[in-house]
């Protein structure tokens, strides 16, 4: 426990000096939302009804962005490697280095909704809804990336193939996240029914994510 408490701390306050994580994805995920406005015209009825999606669809985008970041660092220095030799289970160090990713650059996407929502025509309701969805959701598109970041972490410019490997897993993630959203805001759906989903799909990502990625990384090294 302790190992992982170590790991968990300094995975954390590497992203935070290293900068550029969480930084450039608020910065992405601020540009796609006030670009999109110009495109679709000041009918702010239209915004109001399709913010939740541009807003999922943003933290989306913009989480695919950060993901390269997650075990490139490790390779570089070596310390992957030593992860994947140690005493401490693999999937488990794996699942610590991904909730710290996720504290660095998934969670500053939930913070920001609330205010890129008034970009929207969102109100205080429907603000929230769509940054409590990003709350439960996003750690679903972390955890299912990490199995992805596994695969490419030795590939030579292996960003662009990491985001086509997960965008498909992550498709189910926003179809309930935007469901939720508009179920809490417009109804007619219940809000609970598709927010459940959306918690079931991150605790599945929690499991089988750190679980691919460990057999993925031993399977490199075999």
């Amino acid at each position: 426990m302790k190992a992982l408490t170590a790991l968990f701390g300094r995975d954390a306050k590497l992203a935070v000096r290293a900068g550029g994580g969480a930084p450039v994805a608020v910065l992405f995920f601020l540009i796609v939302v006030t670009i999109t406005p110009f495109a679709l015209g000041p009918d702010l009825a239209l915004l109001q009804r399709i913010g939740p999606a541009i807003l999922w669809i943003g933290a989306l985008l913009a989480s695919l962005l950060a993901l390269d970041r997650l075990l490139a660092a490790d390779l570089d220095d070596g310390s992957l490697d030593l992860l994947t030799m140690s005493d401490t289970p693999l999937e488990l160090a794996l699942a610590a280095k991904a909730l710290a990713h996720w504290l660095t650059t998934g969670l500053p996407l939930v913070i920001a909704t609330p205010l890129l929502a008034l970009f929207l025509n969102l109100d205080l309701v429907a603000s929230a809804a769509v940054a409590a969805t990003l709350l439960v959701g996003t750690p679903a598109l972390t955890f299912l990336g990490l199995a992805g970041a596994a695969l490419t972490v030795t590939l030579r410019r292996g960003g662009l193939l990491l985001s086509v490997l997960v965008l498909p897993l992550t498709i189910p993630v926003l179809i309930f996240g935007v469901a939720a959203s508009n179920a809490a805001i417009v109804g007619p759906l219940p809000f609970g029914t598709p927010f459940m989903i959306l918690c079931a799909l991150s605790l599945t990502g929690l499991v089988i994510g750190p679980v691919a990625a460990a057999l993925a990384l031993r399977s490199g090294h075999d």
